[in-house]
């Protein structure tokens, strides 16, 4: 086929080498075992904070369904995920794939959802590790501490990313071995005192026909615990995101993401039964309660693993060091989170989705602006906020979103793009994909009934990046941006079939 035939990019303009030379990204810089500790690394905060108020919400057996429903919807989806990733290896990863299988308003869409997520998370996180921070220190609450605290966290770990991405990833790994040899610690000094009757101890509520002792709150309850067992794996969809910066992203990326997969629904299970049942011995913190009545408390327990550890009566040096070693799971789910945000803002700036000037790189090729520009956006939005929970929801709820668009990508690529090279192969294919679809079709619909307001700031924040698309955009896309390439070659097939 001559040049004067060849089909025009499907959207936008194409652009030249140089365009693209100030645009990439460090090859090599991982291999798998770096990305699994990727993975593993944006959901270790989830297992030290956060997934209690689940119990709160649900009961034991409301969570324990929670954990089970949402492990099932983030393997199935990283199934389709290691597939699509290894057929399409790019830093725009999950938005990439629903480019390719929805069209630019499905890409775009994805991406931002995803977007959202990774923005907000890092903000959320910073003022976790600011509590933590406090408390090894014993320093009282004050707004201008707190600021201070969460200034120091930023330009920190985001002066680590600006020097590389092998030193990022490299960074990233030995944080969260930290934080993994600290769960273990953990796991090993409050097992001994595990009481299964621990685990059924919040009375079941009088005025509902669905409650049990089993799921105190009945079916609602249930319900809304689902954001809760979110947190067990919230994120790991993000290791894609390094496909540019792998060694073999064919082989590296579907191992990474399965394996790191694998490693968090094992500490996941870990952390949820032996929490709930082996705080056997009253605590003021919450209440004078045990058990699952004191890991998810209403009165808010910021750090689970401390008190079940204090129950348990372990020394006071295992208690101070899961106390930093939680901070350590902290730092490494928000250094990765930062990470994260940086490839898929670098991604969507590269391809015109949104400005261009975000996406050029330095010379040691990392993505300045798109490090600090949601950068200095999550450090003002948490020092003004210094609301984690509420920031966190917003950020989940961006998350179920992408992974329902994802998810379906995988069914629609299943189906519409039969020939597509694939070196990894979904079990189950597009059922298996579609499973995972409906399951979070259930897990948005959780969001409102979790935090109504966090879903309606989330409805915000996303309709302001659609309406920038429809009238901005749209029509600026760049039609042979790597993401885009692949919706160009799948057009000239068509004409050529």
């Amino acid at each position: 086929m001559s040049s004067a035939q060849q089909p025009a990019p499907p959207t936008g303009s194409g652009e030249s080498k140089e365009y693209f030379a100030e645009r990439s990204l460090k090859q090599g810089a991982g291999g798998w075992v770096l990305l699994a500790g990727l993975g593993v690394a944006y959901v270790l905060s989830g297992d030290f904070s956060g997934w209690n108020g689940g119990l709160h919400t649900g009961g034991f057996g409301g969570l324990l369904i929670a954990f089970v429903l949402m492990g099932a919807m983030y393997l199935f989806m990283c199934f389709g995920i290691a597939e699509m990733s290894a057929a399409m290896p790019v830093a725009g990863a999950g938005y990439s794939f629903a480019r390719r299988a929805m069209g630019k308003f499905g890409g775009y869409a994805t991406g931002v959802a995803i977007l959202i997520e990774y923005a907000i998370a890092p903000a959320a996180i910073c003022t976790f590790m600011g509590d933590y921070t406090r408390s090894l220190f014993n320093w009282e609450f004050d707004f201008w501490l707190n600021v201070a605290i969460y200034l120091v966290y930023w330009i920190i770990f985001l002066g680590i990313q600006l020097i590389g991405a092998g030193e990022a990833l490299r960074t990233i790994f030995v944080i969260t071995a930290i934080g993994m040899v600290a769960l273990f610690v953990y796991l090993g000094f409050v097992a001994p005192n595990f009481d299964a009757s621990q685990l059924l101890n919040i009375p079941a509520d009088a005025g509902d026909p669905t409650a049990s002792a089993f799921l105190p709150h009945g079916m609602t309850g249930t319900l809304a615990s689902l954001v809760c067992g979110i947190w067990f794996f919230l994120g790991i969809e993000g290791v894609p995101v390094a496909a540019e910066e792998a060694k073999d992203p064919k082989k590296d990326l579907p191992r990474g993401i399965i394996i790191g997969m694998l490693i968090l629904i094992f500490n996941g299970a870990m952390v949820l039964f032996l929490s709930s049942g082996a705080t056997t011995t009253p605590m003021a913190e919450c209440g004078g309660n045990t058990g699952s009545a004191c890991i998810g408390y209403e009165g808010g327990v910021g750090a689970p693993l401390i008190v079940a550890l204090q129950s348990s009566g372990a020394p006071q040096w295992v208690v101070l060091f899961l106390n930093i070693a939680g901070l350590a799971g902290l730092i490494a789910s928000f250094f990765s989170l930062i990470y994260a945000c940086s490839r898929q803002l670098f991604a969507l700036s590269r391809a015109g989705y949104l400005p261009r000037w975000l996406s050029k790189t330095s010379k040691r090729k990392v993505p300045t602006l798109c490090l600090l520009v949601p950068g200095a956006i999550g450090f003002i939005l948490g020092a003004w906020q210094q609301d984690g929970g509420r920031m966190m929801d917003i950020a989940v709820f961006g998350a179920t979103i992408s992974y329902v668009m994802m998810s379906f990508s995988h069914v629609l690529l299943r189906r519409n793009a039969p020939d597509l090279d694939r070196s990894y192969l979904t079990p189950g294919g597009a059922i298996t994909t579609g499973i995972a679809t409906v399951i979070g079709v259930i897990a948005v619909i959780s969001v409102f009934f979790y935090d109504m307001e966090a879903a309606l700031y989330t409805a915000i924040i996303f309709i302001g990046f659609m309406l920038y698309f429809q009238f901005f955009s749209k029509d600026h896309v760049i039609g042979n941006a790597p993401e885009e390439e692949f919706a160009l070659l799948a057009k000239e097939e068509e004409e050529l079939a």
